[in-house]
């Protein structure tokens, strides 16, 4: 058996479709996000402004988070030191459980150590709990939310994209007296589009059917609290798990859910992806409690954000390039091809000192590549200018099309 040879044609096969991943090599400049450094040459650091950042309010540089984690640093240490079982159940852990509880109008939350854990836990666990469960996904669920479905052993049923009379059609066919669970996102991260939650609730409510709801491209950015879309179309209550990120908006890093007291105990008591593993360092933790609740309070941020997707997107449509339709902060551009895809990537980068990276399957289908850009609060009117009149000139460079 010839391993070398196995790995070097897997690897082979990336390449030879276009979607090999290249991680670039950067470091963010305090204070002056979305500015940054790239480390791509032997020259060197090149200044470059960031455009794919999921920091997507910039409060990973906000001197109230920056302040937080530094106090806590030298209060605590670096590490939790251990499991939340043992040693690593801080009172930094305990209070922003509490906050993320009241952000969402829940009686209870639990901390992960990211985003994709909290769905892969939570999911499979919920429905190992649930004797007989029938998970209900929507085809666009993100890969996490996927993983914890497909470890949880239940049997699955995969309903079209936001299309409520699909899910209907599936919640209709099954048992009456089966456990049920649909599972969505409220924002598509690579479309920008919004679900339909109240209806998706009503269907819920109709057959039996608990909810579980990924708020990652939501939290912080919507409502008027920041608690995301479920927030701002008073749907918290009608949701009965919310699942989060704390590494976008919030600008740190880790993961959560809020619910009932009795599913998080359930969660809590039963999910090894949180029981086995060293909770988040206190340091990040006090870093996320001082953005939950500035964003709490502060919605200076989501309006610039908001305020400047809207001017991309004008501007990106006026040249004539590809901008996908998006009700959201998303701002995906079209180029359904990945070699191309990169090609476009990598000359913003080298020649224009701008940064995107191309998206390819497997996050979205073959035929589907785009460029994902995602505007905040921070990048002004001559970075966008900027941008736009860089995609149009490499669009004609390459000999693509652009609208009339």
């Amino acid at each position: 058996m010839n391993y070398e040879q196995i790995f070097d044609a897997a690897i082979g096969r990336l390449h030879s479709e276009g979607r090999y991943r290249v991680f670039i090599d950067i470091l963010r400049n305090k204070g002056s996000y979305p500015n940054a450094r790239c480390f791509a040459g032997h020259n060197g650091p090149k200044d470059i402004t960031v455009w794919c950042s999921n920091d997507y309010l910039a409060m990973g540089q906000h001197p109230k988070v920056i302040a937080a984690m530094e106090e806590a640093l030298h209060d605590v240490g670096a590490g939790s030191g251990g499991t939340r079982n043992i040693g690593g159940n801080t009172h930094y852990h305990v209070d922003l459980e509490a906050e993320l509880a009241d952000l969402h109008g829940k009686d209870g939350a639990l901390l992960f150590t990211s985003g994709y854990v909290s769905n892969d836990a939570t999911l499979s666990t919920l429905a190992k709990v649930l004797p007989g469960c029938v998970i209900f996904s929507d085809e666009l669920n993100h890969a996490s939310m996927i993983a914890g479905i497909r470890n949880s052993g239940a049997e699955k049923r995969v309903w079209r994209h936001n299309d409520l009379a699909h899910l209907e059609e599936l919640l209709a066919a099954e048992d009456p007296d089966v456990p049920k669970l649909i599972a969505f996102e409220s924002v598509y991260s690579m479309e920008g589009d919004v679900a339909p939650i109240h209806a998706i609730c009503d269907l819920a409510d109709r057959y039996n059917a608990l909810t579980y709801i990924d708020e990652v491209h939501a939290v912080g950015m919507y409502g008027p609290r920041g608690g995301g879309i479920t927030d701002r179309e008073e749907a918290a209550h009608r949701i009965d798990v919310i699942e989060g990120t704390l590494g976008k908006a919030f600008g740190v890093m880790g993961g959560y859910i809020a619910a009932d007291r009795k599913i998080i105990d359930v969660i809590r008591s039963y999910a090894p992806g949180f029981i086995f593993t060293t909770s988040l360092s206190p340091v990040l933790v006090a870093g996320v409690l001082a953005s939950v609740r500035h964003l709490k309070a502060s919605s200076v941020e989501r309006d610039g954000q908001q305020a400047n997707a809207a001017a991309l997107k004008a501007m990106l449509r006026e040249a004539g390039l590809p901008v996908m339709d998006s009700t959201t902060h998303i701002v995906p551009l079209m180029v359904g091809d990945p070699v191309k895809a990169k090609t476009i990537a990598d000359i913003l980068l080298a020649e224009y000192g701008i940064y995107v990276q191309p998206i390819n399957y497997p996050t979205v289908p073959r035929g589907l590549e785009r460029l994902r850009f995602t505007p905040g609060p921070a990048h002004t009117e001559p970075m966008m200018r900027s941008l736009t009149e860089a995609l149009t000139e490499i669009w004609q460079r390459l000999d693509l099309a652009l609208a009339a």
